[in-house]
């Protein structure tokens, strides 16, 4: 199969490209290179500059590289920005996602793997969230999400439409220092960067009801979720009546004290503190994967543990 990348060039999408191509596919990618990088490319990969918002756009690579399924990884992720600008998260992930099913119905593109994200969930009283946990989003990018799975299940029943959603923990590390998150953003890279500046990591929320008052999260390597990816497309290839929707995660929750510290011993400065600041809007107390049903549908585990996260970030940091 040929798979299209939309945000092929971001950080999570330049791991999905390269692990799609080494399990044999065929690639091209779109992006409009608001987040993108193209060096994170490898030579000889299509890419077409443009937006999902763009329904031209998206048939004519469709078209143009003959496209037979789609990993739509293109939309805005931070949950703080949606809750300033609800409007525009729903611009560009639930309107973008229409016109992307649109151009896929007209162009009889039948398989997609859906980016989404453990913020449909919300803040669930539970030990570990499976897939049939309650969905009760706190930011509208999590609605974003949850809206957006509703959607590919509405045109799958109206289409021929295979689909796996792949409800993302949280994001870390890097395969090689060059695809490294170049954003400060998420956890890990915020803290580099306040270390960078003299200054101690922040920590959103220190009274949370868990052990050590912080936010409990389960964190992935972002090239076993790359992996995961290449599992579903296999499965899409495999099964053309395909309608999943599965966890990706570890199953291990780790606090952001925890993390704080790792990272500490990760780049020799132990001891590692961070200041607690108040809470964020949207933020759960604790969000761990049950991770049991990937396995058992795509035959997915993870493989890296936090360490390694923190390592290869690091290393991609410093670089």
């Amino acid at each position: 199969m040929t798979w299209l990348v939309t945000g092929g060039a971001g950080y999570i999408g330049a791991h999905v490209v390269r692990a799609l191509i080494a399990d044999g596919h065929e690639v091209a990618v779109l992006d409009d290179m608001s987040t993108g990088v193209k060096d994170r490319l490898p030579d000889g990969v299509p890419l077409v500059m443009g937006s999902v918002l763009d329904q031209a756009a998206l048939e004519r690579a469709l078209a143009d590289h003959a496209v037979t399924g789609v990993v739509h990884l293109a939309g805005k992720k931070r949950v703080g920005e949606s809750v300033a600008k609800p409007l525009y998260y729903f611009q560009e992930n639930v309107e973008g996602l229409r016109i992307l099913l649109a151009a896929m119905g007209a162009h009889g593109v039948r398989s997609l793997v859906f980016s989404s994200s453990a913020a449909v969930y919300g803040m669930p009283d539970v030990e570990l969230v499976t897939e049939d946990t309650p969905c009760a989003p706190l930011s509208p990018y999590g609605l974003t999400k949850l809206i957006g799975e509703q959607l590919i299940a509405a045109a799958a029943a109206a289409q021929p439409l295979a689909y796996v959603n792949i409800r993302y923990f949280n994001v870390a590390g890097a395969a090689t220092p060059e695809l490294a998150d170049r954003g400060a953003a998420n956890l890990i890279p915020l803290v580099f960067e306040r270390m960078d500046a003299g200054l101690p990591p922040r920590i959103f929320g220190g009274d949370y009801p868990t052990p050590d008052g912080t936010g409990i999260r389960d964190y992935i390597h972002v090239a076993d979720l790359a992996e995961a990816h290449t599992a579903a497309a296999r499965r899409l290839s495999a099964d053309p009546g395909t309608a999943l929707t599965l966890n990706a995660g570890r199953g291990v929750g780790v606090s952001v004290r925890e993390i704080i510290e790792i990272i500490g011993n990760v780049v020799g400065a132990p001891g590692l503190t961070g200041v607690v600041e108040a809470r964020r809007a949207g933020d759960p107390a604790r969000s761990v994967a049950a991770a049991d049903r990937i396995r058992e549908e795509l035959g997915w585990t993870a493989r890296l543990g936090v360490p390694e996260m923190v390592e290869s970030a690091w290393a991609g940091w410093r670089r």
